[in-house]
């Protein structure tokens, strides 16, 4: 864009401050130095040079003017003295003192020229240092906060992105598109694409117009959230209402969703429609394609799309070679794969363990071991670059068909020629020794996992509770569930029921309860007779308050004896400030209480005068709900009178006779019961 028709774009040059004819009018190379005029009555003019403002991201020429032409400014706008400025910047050991002594010479988009300098030398630190002094200065425009995020790239969390995108006042920079695309893309690296797809709306709600890269960008998260492909369809039909057309990136994107959630004839279709539109398909969307069809293994249609990429003029990389790979091991064509494998070699592109991987995994699937074995072995001997993953799928077959030795022994020599662990590796190592009940080894893969820094998975938890548990060691299974849930993992309702039924047999009831309530409050249906389990364990334990609430709850999910056990149980020992409270959840889920539990709960209520407003309170209830205490009671209650006062003892009373009258029991029958009060 011409230098004149970006200041016109950008401000209102009909001012009579700037003279319109010192702007060029029509060059499309760097203009040779033109000078801006601004006119004072107070000051001399100030003479800027456009060499001295650098063209760089979109946005930074918003405040140019007002940065740069100041009649009232005390820094140096020279381009020489703004350049050394930049370069001791840059070259400065002690960014601390040097960014408050020379920092304050300095515009934005000179410190947006410092910012780039060590995000393209990846010196992350200081980068950060520059940024955050930026933000406390206020020498910060919106090519500052996009920069920022996309220099950092995964070396920003999600939630430091997201802190530092909610610390932005001012509004238009926090609605911009370049600034939300960015963060949005940040969050989509870190695996943070539901979280993406939330701040997404929140963003739009706040005034956010989206573009095509927004689009594209939260499509790429797709590919890796539950239900990805339906809420693609939704991101795309929301882009054509906006007006706005797919091109190439976003049909990449597209295709790639449509392979993850193993959608091969949407894949084709939105492919066809690409080319229909007149765009070219490149390398990437075909591969995206081709690892469409691997999910079924298609390998006629895949060669089909080989053949099409060559007639096209499109040069076979790896990901296409080795996507056609993963097509033919789908397929169970072993034989085709070994061919395709010394092709990939030939052409240098097998020089990683990956190919080799595809391959093992495969036979492995396929119940053909000392085939993947030989693969194995045929890879080790021409020293292929390894990071483990080859020995974990080797590990975790041989621990799966029972040849315990086999995988400690591959798991060993592991050990002995790497230093390099990741957490695929160490859950095949730990696995492997969990079955063969090496606890030394275990807790020597946990230390590895802390020395490491290796952040456990939920396979990890898996192998772990469940070697606890085979070992009898079920605190320390539910200390290691604790931290699982913690971490936020999803837990397996199968694995916490087998834990709660031995917490609860060895005594640790007040555990099994919090198992039950992680799995309880983890937002997923649990299966009725859950509820019931933990209530007989609850009871067994007398942690009586706990099973009222699991009673209260879920009392429609438990049968009529284990609540009538609770029942009794706590009317015996439970709370007496409960007791009424206990009663009404039992009648409102549908149960019809007994005498013999009002005579125990009232007998609670006398050897506690001190508690005579819950009796009056129970009779009451009672009344309004039709319910009739037996003459055995009614004389216990009256032979304590005194203690809770005749008069609302005989009040009490009258109103179970109006409620006797109206069920129309027999005269004789209710003589028996209220005496001298008929």
């Amino acid at each position: 864009m011409e230098i004149s028709s970006m200041f016109h774009s950008k401000m209102a040059l009909s001012s009579p401050l700037f003279s319109s004819s010192s702007f060029p009018t029509s060059s499309r190379k760097r203009p040779n130095i033109h000078k801006f005029k601004l006119q004072s009555s107070t000051s001399a003019a100030t003479k800027i040079t456009t060499d001295s403002i650098p063209r760089t991201e979109a946005g930074e020429f918003q405040n140019v003017l007002t940065d740069y032409v100041s009649p009232n400014s005390q820094f140096p706008v020279s381009r020489n003295d703004r350049q050394s400025a930049i370069l001791q910047i840059q070259e400065s050991s002690d960014l601390g003192s040097a960014l408050p002594r020379l920092g304050e010479t300095l515009k934005v988009q000179d410190m947006n020229v410092i910012l780039r300098y060590f995000g393209k030398l990846s010196r992350r630190q200081e980068l950060s240092q520059v940024f955050d002094w930026m933000q406390q200065n206020q020498k910060i425009n919106v090519a500052s906060y996009s920069s920022y995020v996309k220099l950092m790239g995964k070396s920003l969390s999600s939630v430091e992105a997201l802190e530092m995108y909610r610390s932005i006042k001012d509004r238009s920079t926090k609605i911009n598109v370049s600034v939300c695309n960015a963060l949005l893309s940040c969050l989509v690296k870190n695996g943070k694409s539901e979280s993406s797809l939330k701040l997404f709306t929140q963003m739009k709600r706040d005034g956010l117009v989206p573009d095509v890269v927004t689009y594209s960008t939260l499509l790429a998260g797709c590919a890796k959230v539950k239900d990805g492909y339906s809420k693609a369809l939704e991101l795309v039909q929301e882009l054509m209402s906006n007006g706005l057309l797919m091109d190439s990136v976003t049909y990449g994107s597209l295709l790639s969703v449509c392979a993850s959630h193993k959608e091969c004839n949407e894949a084709e279709k939105y492919f066809q429609k690409m080319k229909a539109e007149g765009q070219s398909p490149n390398v990437y969307h075909y591969s995206s394609l081709l690892n469409a069809y691997s999910v079924d293994g298609n390998y006629e249609k895949a060669e089909a799309l080989i053949e099409e990429m060559r007639s096209a003029g499109l040069v076979l990389n790896k990901v296409v070679y080795t996507t056609l790979l993963k097509v033919y091991v789908k397929g169970g064509l072993f034989e085709k794969s070994k061919e395709l494998l010394k092709e990939l070699e030939a052409f240098g592109y097998a020089r990683d363990e990956m190919p080799f991987c595809l391959l093992m995994d495969g036979l492995v699937k396929s119940g053909l071991l000392l085939e993947a074995k030989s693969v194995f072995d045929e890879m080790m001997g021409k020293h292929v670059k390894t990071d483990g993953y080859s020995y974990s799928i080797m590990i975790s077959a041989f621990c799966r068909s029972g040849l315990l030795e086999d995988a400690k022994k591959l798991a060993s020599e592991f050990e002995e020629k790497y230093e390099k662990y990741d957490v695929v590796i160490l859950n095949a190592m730990l696995s492997a020794y969990c079955r063969a009940g090496d606890i030394e080894n275990v807790m020597s893969m946990m230390k590895k996992m802390d020395d490491f820094a290796i952040s456990p998975d939920w396979n990890t938890f898996n192998i772990l509770i469940r070697y606890f548990c085979k070992e009898k060691l079920y605190l320390l299974a539910y200390r290691t569930m604790e931290d699982m849930h913690r971490k936020g993992h999803q837990l397996e309702e199968g694995l916490c029921s087998s834990l709660i039924y031995h917490l609860g047999k060895t005594d640790a009831h007040s555990e099994a309860f919090s198992v039950y309530n992680m799995l309880r409050y983890s937002k997923r249906t649990i299966s009725k007779s859950l509820h019931e389990k933990i209530l007989h364990i609850l009871i067994a334990g007398r942690l009586l308050k706990d099973a009222y609430v699991v009673v209260k709850d879920n009392a429609g999910f438990i049968g009529r004896p284990a609540i009538k056990r609770f029942a009794v149980n706590f009317m015996r020992s439970g709370n007496v400030n409960l007791i009424n409270d206990v009663m009404k959840a039992m009648h409102s889920s549908g149960h019809r209480i007994d005498q013999e539990l009002f005579d125990m709960a009232i007998s609670r209520y006398v050897s506690k005068p001190e508690k005579k407003e819950l009796l009056l309170q129970l009779l009451e209830w009672m009344s309004g709900q039709g319910y009739v205490i037996d003459s055995s009671t009614k004389n216990l209650i009256l032979k304590n009178s005194h203690l809770f006062g005749h008069q609302l003892i005989a009040e009490s009373l009258s109103k179970q006779l109006v409620v006797s009258k109206k069920k129309q029991l027999p005269l004789s029958q209710l003589k028996d019961i209220y005496g001298n009060l008929i």
